[in-house]
């Protein structure tokens, strides 16, 4: 679904990301890996428009749409749940959710907020309510809920456990697996590797710009390097349950 080659995204003289390579399959979960400042926020905002590449190559189902606008890419199927939420916390949750559906002009929105109502229940008790009134959790919902009102075919999640309880981290990753198993194809940007492991296809893991590592989740998670710089090291094999 999603082709990448040779991507390279500069801020400013500073070579942020540098000529990646990444596949992810119609279908499946791909996860993103890497401590901060490794390029994964750089490389979403690649992909939707945010960012211009100096060069590489962007293929969404066969089409290219490097140097495209975001609404554009939008348009194409591609959603962004950005790091941090960025919801709009002076509107309801129910005009963030319209909000997602700005450029759609089809008859089924009706049908997707009760989707999303029908997966977050408490956002349709909140409806009414400020987005910024919600708790971090809620307000991770309300952002994934905005982003599958566009009906995105491949949904990008950068960081959707950052600063959240064990519980709601446990909670969104169900999510996350079910939206997944409803037909949407996921690239998740995730520094809880564990969890990102746990649910993933496949993984790439990213250092200082470059794809140092790539294989099936179970390879990744078994690679010593990763075992030591994510999993805990010797740590993680003492108590596999953590």
């Amino acid at each position: 679904m999603l082709n990448i080659r040779g991507l390279t995204t500069c801020y400013g003289t500073i070579n942020a990301i540098k000529g990646i390579d990444i596949d992810v399959p119609q279908g499946s979960i791909v996860s993103l890996l890497g401590a901060n400042g490794a390029g994964k926020t750089t490389t979403m905002k690649s992909l939707v428009g945010l960012l211009k590449p100096q060069a590489g190559q962007i293929k969404f189902q066969g089409q290219e749409i490097q140097g495209l606008a975001p609404h554009k890419i939008v348009n194409l199927g591609i959603s962004l749940v950005p790091e941090g939420r960025n919801i709009l916390s002076g509107m309801t949750v129910f005009e963030n959710l319209e909000m997602g559906a700005y450029q759609r002009k089809d008859k089924e929105i009706e049908a997707d907020f009760k989707k999303v109502f029908k997966r977050f229940p408490i956002l349709e008790e909140r409806k009414q309510q400020l987005g910024g009134t919600l708790s971090g959790g809620q307000q991770q919902m309300l952002a994934i809920g905005r982003a599958l009102m566009a009906r995105p075919k491949l949904l990008l999640l950068d960081e959707p456990s950052m600063g959240l309880a064990p519980l709601v981290v446990a909670d969104i990753f169900r999510v996350i697996q079910e939206i997944n198993q409803d037909g949407t194809t996921i690239l998740l940007v995730e520094q809880n590797v564990r969890q990102a492991l746990k649910i993933a296809d496949s993984a790439y893991v990213l250092e200082t710009g470059k794809i140092v590592l790539h294989g099936s989740a179970d390879e990744i998670a078994s690679n010593p390097r990763v075992k030591e710089a994510y999993l805990g090291g010797a740590k993680a094999e003492k108590n596999p349950s953590n």
